[in-house]
C-alpha cells in the first residue's frame, strides 16, 4: 500500500517545485523579452485582464488631432489669403496656389496626426501579459481610431464646407446643359429692355442714315398719325415682333426664307433700305446674334469644366492627405506606447 503512495507524492512534490521556482522565471523572462522589467524600472500596478482598448487615450489622442488641425487650417488660410491679390502682377499664381495648398494640407496631417496618434500610444493602458507583436498590433490599433475619430468628429462639424466640396464636382458635371440653357436664356431674356445684347441686335436693324432728309418721314408720321400710333410705339412694336422671330429660331438654326423676307420688309419700311439689302441686314445680324450666343455658351461650358476639375483635384489630394494622416498616427503611436513601455 506504501509503495502505491510514492510515485503520487513525487507528482505533488514536482508541481509544487515548478511552481515555487520554474513560474516566476518563466514570467520574469516573457516579460523581460518585453522590455518591460528593466533593472531600475518599476512596474506599473496594472492588471493582466487590462482591456485592449483604452478609449480615453483614444479620446484624448482624437482631440489632440482636431484641435491641431483646426489651428493649422486657420494659419494656412491666413497665410493663403494673404499671398494672393486680385490686382494683377501682384500676388502669387493660381499654380502656386493650388500646390502650396496641397502641401500644406500633407503637413497639416503629418503634425496633428502623428502628435494625436503619439499620445494615444503614450497614454494608452500598459498590457503586461502581452506579446511584442499583439502589443505592435494594439499601438497601432490606437493610432488609427484616434485619426479615425478625429476625421469622423471634424466631418460632423464641417458637414457644409466638405459637402460643398463633393456636390460642386458633382452638380459641375451633371447640370453642364442646364447652366448653359440659363446663361442663354438670361442673356435674352434682357430683349426687352433698352440694352442687353439681344436688343442691341434688334435695334442695329432699324439703324438709318442720319444724313436722311427729314421729309422723308413726313408720310409714315401722317400715316401712324391717323390710325392713332405713334413713332416710338410703332418701333417699339417692331422690335418686340423681331425679337420674337428672331427667338423662335436662335437655339435651332438660320431664319427660314419667310422669317427673312417679313423682318426685311418691316427693317425696310422703317429705314428706307432696298428688300434687297433689308434682307441681308437681317441675316447678318441674325448671324452675328447666333456667333454671340455660342461664345456664351462655350465660355459656360469653360467655366463649368473648370470647376469640375478644381472639385475632382481637391477630392483627389484631401483623399491622399488624410491618408497620409492615417499612416502617420498609427506609426506615432507605436513610437509613444514604445516609450510608455520603459
Amino acid at each position: 500500500m506504501a509503495y502505491r503512495c510514492i510515485p503520487l507524492t513525487l507528482s505533488l512534490l514536482i508541481k509544487l517545485i515548478d511552481r515555487i521556482f520554474l513560474m516566476p522565471f518563466t514570467n520574469d523572462v516573457a516579460k523581460n523579452e518585453l522590455g518591460r522589467t528593466l533593472p531600475g524600472v518599476f512596474q506599473d500596478p496594472i492588471q493582466p485582464q487590462a482591456s485592449a482598448v483604452s478609449w480615453g487615450a483614444i479620446i484624448a489622442g482624437a482631440a489632440a488631432t482636431a484641435a491641431l488641425a483646426l489651428i493649422l487650417l486657420m494659419l494656412g488660410t491666413g497665410l493663403g489669403l494673404s499671398s494672393v491679390s486680385p490686382w494683377a502682377y501682384s500676388g502669387v499664381s493660381a499654380t502656386t496656389f493650388g500646390v502650396s495648398t496641397i502641401l500644406w494640407l500633407a503637413f497639416t496631417q503629418i503634425v496633428a496626426s502623428g502628435m494625436g496618434g503619439y499620445l494615444a500610444g503614450r497614454l494608452r493602458t500598459k498590457w503586461v501579459d502581452a506579446q511584442l507583436d499583439e502589443v505592435y498590433f494594439r499601438d497601432t490599433a490606437h493610432g488609427f481610431l484616434s485619426w479615425a475619430v478625429a476625421a469622423i468628429a471634424t466631418a460632423a462639424l464641417l458637414t457644409s464646407v466638405i459637402g460643398s466640396i463633393v456636390s460642386s464636382g458633382i452638380q459641375a458635371g451633371a447640370t453642364v446643359a442646364g447652366d448653359v440653357t440659363a446663361a442663354v436664356w438670361s442673356e435674352n431674356s434682357k430683349f426687352d429692355a433698352d440694352n442687353g445684347p439681344m436688343g442691341y441686335f434688334v435695334d442695329s436693324l432699324f439703324r438709318r442714315n442720319i444724313n436722311a432728309a427729314v421729309a422723308d418721314d413726313q408720310p409714315e408720321h401722317d400715316a401712324m398719325h391717323m390710325i392713332g400710333v405713334g413713332p416710338r410705339r410703332f418701333s417699339i412694336g417692331s422690335g418686340y415682333e423681331v425679337t420674337r422671330i428672331f427667338m423662335n429660331t436662335v437655339h435651332t438654326g438660320p431664319l427660314s426664307n419667310e422669317d427673312i423676307q417679313y423682318v426685311g420688309q418691316v427693317v425696310a419700311h422703317r429705314t428706307g433700305l432696298t428688300q434687297q439689302a433689308a434682307e441681308k441686314r437681317v441675316f447678318d445680324t441674325y448671324a452675328r446674334l447666333q456667333t454671340k450666343l455660342q461664345d456664351v455658351e462655350t465660355a459656360t461650358k469653360e467655366a463649368s469644366d473648370k470647376t469640375r476639375k478644381a472639385s475632382a483635384y481637391a477630392a483627389l489630394w484631401l483623399f491622399i492627405s488624410l491618408l497620409i494622416g492615417a499612416f502617420v498616427a498609427s506609426f506615432s503611436a507605436t513610437f509613444g506606447g514604445r516609450q510608455r513601455d520603459l
